[in-house]
């Protein structure tokens, strides 16, 4: 009796659920109201970005998900979780993570740290040659991974420019004072590509900075620096979280520099050999997955947290 009363209820709650899904499209197709209508105005705006995200966004992820709990190599057949048993596993894919996340941090944080002061200065001070900072400052936006960390090589390198004027400044070798394939390169070629991508963001938020309570804090004898930290701070915290967020994740999915300086294995360099030596598929797929659904989560709770900051 109980079984057929929840089969009952189960098929009450679909019946309910496609008459709202049909009252939903009937609204869109034939609007009777104002508000029906812009309804239909919305999803006609919204349909071909939903179209591009089942396409190009579900059903390769949905596709992804399943080989990598195929119990097959080459064919997605049975249900296996030996590909993540193998990451969460296996120290060395633990490290391959350990590593990502402290290069991604630790590069997120220094451009945004960056970025603060020279959008501050963009944006608070008529700088000459403004247009070409600005210029210079958005260059590397444009740059495959490849040429930023070639560019690298050149500055840092054996026979890199930097290297040789310090050289001939320390009478030391170049090959003792080359870094360009070290960790600490990788992190100035990370370092290089986000500074960028945090200072556009940061320069939209002090463009809705009121400068009138600004000029009300100076007014009343605070020094530029306590007008930053109690009036300008609290209103670009919001763009600073902001500039986290796409800098992280900009972070973890760098991979054309790390083809060039492959001094630290990280998850993309990793996913990327999983397809070539060996051509581990079901590996592969755990590790995009595991990227995917940390990534998310990360943005989700990143913007949860951003507008807790504007609601304040």
């Amino acid at each position: 009796m109980s079984d057929r009363h929840a089969e009952n209820s189960l098929l009450s709650t679909l019946r309910g659920l496609a008459t709202r899904v049909v009252g939903a499209f009937e609204t869109v197709v034939n609007p009777v109201t104002e508000r029906e209508r812009e309804y239909r105005r919305i999803a006609a705006l919204c349909a071909p970005f939903a179209v591009l995200v089942l396409v190009a966004g579900l059903y390769p992820l949905s596709e992804v998900v399943r080989i990598s709990v195929s119990a097959a190599q080459y064919r997605s057949v049975g249900f296996s979780l030996d590909a993540y048993a193998t990451l969460f596993g296996d120290p060395y894919y633990r490290q391959v993570a350990f590593d990502s996340l402290w290069l991604t941090t630790g590069t997120t944080l220094v451009s945004v740290g960056l970025a603060i002061p020279i959008a501050h200065a963009l944006e608070k001070y008529d700088l000459p040659g403004e247009d070409l900072l600005v210029t210079l400052v958005s260059f590397p936006i444009s740059l495959p991974g490849i040429v930023a960390a070639f560019m690298i090589l050149v500055l840092f390198g054996n026979n890199g420019v930097v290297t040789a004027v310090a050289a001939a400044l320390t009478g030391s070798r170049p090959t003792d004072l080359a870094f360009a394939v070290s960790v600490p390169g990788l992190f100035v070629a990370f370092v290089y590509s986000m500074v960028p991508r945090a200072t556009l963001i940061l320069r939209g938020t002090y463009a809705e900075v009121d400068s009138a309570a600004e000029e009300a804090a100076q007014a009343l004898g605070a020094t530029p620096f306590e007008t930053f930290r109690h009036v300008t701070l609290p209103q670009i915290r919001p763009g600073i979280t902001g500039a986290l967020i796409l800098t992280f994740r900009t972070g973890l999915a760098i991979f054309g520099t790390l083809v060039v300086i492959q001094t630290l294995v990280v998850w993309t360099l990793q996913l990327s050999r999983e397809l070539g030596v060996g051509y581990d598929v079901q590996v592969a797929g755990a590790m995009a997955t595991v990227y995917f659904v940390f990534t998310f989560l990360f943005t989700v709770l990143g913007l949860r947290y951003t507008s807790a900051e504007v609601g304040i």
